[in-house]
């Protein structure tokens, strides 16, 4: 997977930004629901035809996906984080689509509703295969601290 490859740089960009906000007493959950509002914002602006501005909120959205984590890291991660970033990155993916094909249904309808079953068949079987990995006790040894990722090499 890229992840992988792009984890030590993800990491060693996102860090000192992360020990700040975690010196500051800011939570992981605080970071997810911004993002997801973000996400959500970029929905709007996608429904409207805000290009630039859809953008802009799709990248703070991700930003903030993988400082919430960088902070959980930190301050120790909890069920309820890990919960609430799978499921607001899972609504998330496919608010995106969708904003597209609210944004003109005759054109993008079609092309979204395929995304959108995409995410959901790959979302689905990840988290099918992840709670099986887990009720076996397998890990992942290139992730060994990501909550959500189970698989032995």
């Amino acid at each position: 997977m890229i992840d992988a490859r792009i984890l030590p740089l993800q990491r060693a960009v996102l860090q000192p930004v992360a020990r700040l906000l975690a010196r500051r007493g800011v939570r992981a959950d605080a970071i997810s629901l911004i993002g997801f509002l973000a996400g959500l914002g970029a929905f709007i602006g996608l429904c409207f035809g805000a290009w630039l501005l859809a953008l802009v909120l799709v990248l703070c959205n991700r930003l903030m996906d993988g400082l919430d984590g960088a902070v959980a890291r930190i301050q120790g991660p909890t069920d309820r984080g890990a919960y609430l970033d799978i499921a607001l990155d899972m609504v998330f993916y496919a608010l995106i689509p969708l904003g597209f094909a609210v944004q003109a249904p005759a054109v993008h309808a079609l092309p979204a509703a395929v995304l959108i079953v995409s995410f959901v068949g790959t979302g689905s079987s990840f988290l099918a295969f992840s709670a099986v990995a887990t009720k076996r006790g397998k890990r992942r040894r290139s992730f060994p601290r990501r909550a959500s990722i189970t698989q032995e090499d």
